[in-house]
């Protein structure tokens, strides 16, 4: 894994901005501690720092062609760049080193844009043609890996992380108000927007071409399909999926350094972390965090029982505490960028920071919520679809609709979301799917009590839920759950994705997720959705994929429990308290004039187990110091 940084246009190899791209890649230094490399020319300058993984002997960057007309700076993991090399050799291609890097190079350099739909794997790049002045700026299908931009007169300057970007004295680090408002709405910004003026991020799936310091046009290369494929049964999908898990997880293990796994007790990680065990030589190397403040913050059991059933295993363990939450907090927004959603962000890193000392990559279950349908609010969702149909005797997605017999059972589920059914059902009962669905996960509902006048004045909540819409009723989506899990699919997941690739790279730390295979999201987004979401179950399909992969007491589970942060009884007092208090009622923060300090006392004495208002504006203050104020 590695960071990059580079410009684009007239004079963009001038000492000048050669020594820009220095800084650049300096304030990456995390990302790639193991090698540094620059190039440059008339109308370009790359830089690189890296995190050597596959042939560390070589693959240095960035590289060039063996005639020096194409030159690649790259971020990132081509899990079948083997296959993909052997192709090539067919082809008349000869290779130097063993590196993906070289494969991906060559594979442009043979196929351009064309070759984005082949590559299976997590990325982010630069590819230019020094004699045409044509580039392509890539990033991988979901956004695994980040690639910011920021536009100038004459010039593209790109990096991996926005602070790179900052270190250009011509970009002020100002907020930009539209993605304040997306962030006050869903606690992250969508498609390219970020929270700075005048920088953007390339959409994951995306591709940016262009020649000098002008963007011709920007492509998507891969997008989600919904074209129902109703000729097979859950028999089918099931033994497909199995498959596909089991070569996805086998082609990620492909290294030449230590891997590992992180392993929560959820289906997920523990899906993953027993297929890896089958392909790492030597013992599995297994991670898990907890909190020692409860039993509701520690799913420990869940993971010694899958760690039990696999051979050879160590499971490592890590239980951060109050001081480390306060310790950790401020060069977490700085690693961040931006602020981010939720809490989970701290025990993450934590993880991530025990895995680092015993591995140099690490794989994980992220995604497998928002592909086969996790969250409970898609549960909360459905029970109402089910009353509406089963009260007005109507089938609003034909068969696809979950029934009330049906949903019963998994209602369970749904024990510990009494909070957001409340909210949820105070008003608008039985609107619009994208109505409904957007009170599930608006965060701003209740802003007006936190935020001053002269913020609310410039909130425009018709904007927000226009963007929303624009995402969640995708064309092809029929069923509710298909709209539900297409959003987060498209906007939540790679805010998740921002925060594992920031506390994995913090440590330096390649962290890698199997079920982001566009295989398997291609299957399961093609699945009628009464197959992936029977009766309302969560992850069925995936559950009977997994039959006999993982104990059955992880299959069965109906205490849901992500990585919750014990964030409210913390704030009752001791160090979190005071931390919380000293940055969002001190003079900083008043003179900003965002928030009701009042009513962020009441919060900080009140905020229940799973409010995130208080959280929004503690990431969104600490953003405000670290990066704007300065």
């Amino acid at each position: 894994m590695c960071g990059i940084s580079g410009i684009l246009g007239p004079g963009a190899g001038s000492e000048r901005s050669r020594a820009l791209v220095a800084d650049m890649a300096a304030k990456l230094a995390h990302r790639g501690p193991d090698d540094t490399g620059f190039a440059h020319g008339n109308n370009f300058a790359f830089g690189h720092r890296r995190l050597s993984i596959i042939d560390i002997e070589h693959g240095h960057q960035p590289m060039y062609s063996e005639d020096g007309r194409f030159v690649l700076v790259y971020n990132g993991e081509l899990y079948n760049f083997v296959e993909l090399r052997q192709k090539l050799i067919q082809n008349g291609a000869r290779f130097s080193t063993f590196s993906d890097t070289e494969v991906l190079l060559k594979a442009l350099i043979a196929e351009g844009e064309q070759a984005l739909p082949r590559l299976n794997g997590m990325f982010a790049f630069a590819f230019l043609d020094t004699q045409s002045g044509d580039w392509l700026l890539a990033r991988d299908a979901f956004g695994i890996k980040p690639l910011y931009f920021s536009p100038r007169d004459d010039r593209i300057v790109f990096a991996s992380e926005i602070k790179a970007l900052l270190c250009d004295s011509s970009l002020r680090a100002e907020a930009d108000w539209h993605g304040m408002e997306q962030y006050l709405t869903f606690q992250f910004c969508l498609g390219e927007q970020t929270m700075f003026r005048n920088v953007r991020r390339i959409e994951p799936g995306c591709a940016i071409i262009g020649n000098g310091g002008e963007i011709k046009r920007i492509t998507r290369y891969w997008d989600t399909d919904y074209h129902i494929d109703e000729a097979h049964h859950e028999d089918y999908f099931a033994d497909r999926l199995r498959v596909l898990l089991n070569d996805s997880v086998h082609l990620q293990t492909r290294s030449d350094v230590p891997v590992g796994a992180y392993l929560s007790g959820g289906i997920d990680s523990s899906v993953i972390a027993t297929l890896a065990a089958q392909y790492i030589d030597g013992p599995s190397r297994l991670f898990h965090g907890h909190f020692a403040d409860g039993p509701q913050y520690d799913e420990s059991h869940h993971a010694r029982t899958v760690a039990n059933g696999i051979t050879n295993s160590q499971l490592h363990f890590t239980a951060p505490t109050a001081a480390d939450f306060v310790a950790d907090m401020p060069k977490l927004i700085y690693a961040m960028d931006e602020p981010v959603a939720g809490p989970g962000l701290f025990p993450q890193y934590r993880v991530s920071k025990l895995a680092a000392q015993h591995v140099k990559v690490v794989l994980g279950g992220q995604g497998g919520d928002e592909i086969f349908g996790g969250y409970a609010r898609y549960l909360i969702g459905y029970l109402e679809q089910a009353l509406k149909g089963a009260i007005y005797e109507t089938q609003e997605e034909g068969r696809h609709l979950v029934t009330l017999a049906s949903i019963i059972p998994n209602l369970p589920l749904l024990r510990d979301y009494q909070p957001l059914m409340q909210t949820f059902w105070r008003e608008g009962l039985f609107e619009d799917m994208d109505r409904r669905y957007f009170r599930l996960i608006d965060r701003s509902p209740d802003l007006n009590s936190i935020l001053t006048d002269d913020a609310l004045a410039r909130f425009d909540e018709k904007r927000a839920f226009g963007e929303f819409q624009r995402i969640f009723n995708h064309p092809d989506t029929r069923s509710f759950f298909n709209k539900m899990t297409h959003f987060d699919l498209k906007s939540f997941l790679p805010a998740l994705l921002q925060v594992e690739d920031r506390v994995s790279m913090a440590v330096s730390l390649e962290s890698r997720v199997p079920l982001l295979d566009t295989r398997i999201v291609d299957l399961v987004t093609r699945m009628p959705p009464s197959i992936k979401f029977n009766g309302g179950q969560a992850k069925h399909i995936l559950k009977c994929a997994a039959d006999n992969i993982v104990p059955a007491s992880i299959l069965k589970r109906k205490d849901k429990m992500g990585f919750p942060v014990p964030f409210s009884e913390w704030l009752k007092g001791g160090p979190v308290h005071d931390f919380v208090g000293d940055t969002l009622l001190g003079q900083r923060s008043r003179e900003r004039g965002l928030f009701r300090h009042a009513a962020l006392e009441r919060l900080i004495q009140a905020e229940g187990r799973f409010g995130r208002q208080l959280w929004g504006a503690l990431c969104l203050e600490l953003w405000h110091q670290t990066f704007i104020d300065q």
